[in-house]
């Protein structure tokens, strides 16, 4: 526990005052999470799985869209999402245990539109709001750290324990325990648990 004189070191007094007041609005708004700094943003609150001591930056937005009950944002456990981070989620958004994602983070499961043969073209000439949802689940393992203003397009799953470096568009899976980066985001490093060290591709 921080001593008084190292907060107000670190916050200031303003600081510690704003830290106090998301604390109580947490605890009445958010009774499981740890701290929710305002101003955040919840749309489909109904439709989110919240994990234990749930941790938020400030301007936090997320979105569910659907007209039913079901749950489609799933936190785990301790996880902390950093100032501006946005996720989107129609079908279905899956977040693990024990993961930190930095400031200014996209992650989607859904796209204006398809722009493939397999899920069947969008014309380009309809307005992008009016192309219909197309939609493919994000997985997020435990233990996984996504870095500042990195994208997470629909489809992705990400392997516990992995790293995806800051400014990354991740358009493919991510192995677990293995280090990407780039646009579109490659592998750089894996993990060799045998010799302890992270091994270049």
């Amino acid at each position: 526990m921080m001593s008084l004189q190292k907060l107000v070191r670190t916050y200031g007094y303003w600081g510690i005052l704003r830290l106090l007041s998301d604390y109580l609005l947490t605890k009445v708004l958010f009774p499981g999470a740890r701290l929710v700094r305002r101003p955040v943003y919840v749309r489909g609150k109904a439709n989110i799985r919240w994990g234990k001591r749930l941790t938020t930056g400030i301007g936090v937005r997320l979105d569910v869209f659907c007209s039913d009950s079901e749950q489609r944002l799933f936190f785990g456990d301790d996880v902390q999402l950093n100032d501006y981070v946005h996720i989107g989620a129609v079908q279905r958004v899956e977040i693990g245990s024990d993961v930190l994602i930095a400031s200014k983070v996209f992650i989607s499961d859904h796209n204006h539109g398809g722009y493939n043969e397999l899920i069947g073209d969008s014309e380009p000439f309809v307005p992008p709001l009016h192309r219909p949802l197309v939609a493919k689940p994000v997985f997020i393992g435990d233990r996984v750290w996504i870095g500042e203003q990195a994208c997470i397009l629909p489809g992705v799953k990400i392997g516990e324990g992995a790293i995806v470096g800051a400014g990354s568009v991740v358009t493919r899976d991510v192995p677990a325990n293995s280090i990407v980066a780039g646009n579109p985001a490659r592998i750089l490093r894996v993990f060799n648990a045998e010799s302890g060290a992270w091994q270049r591709i």
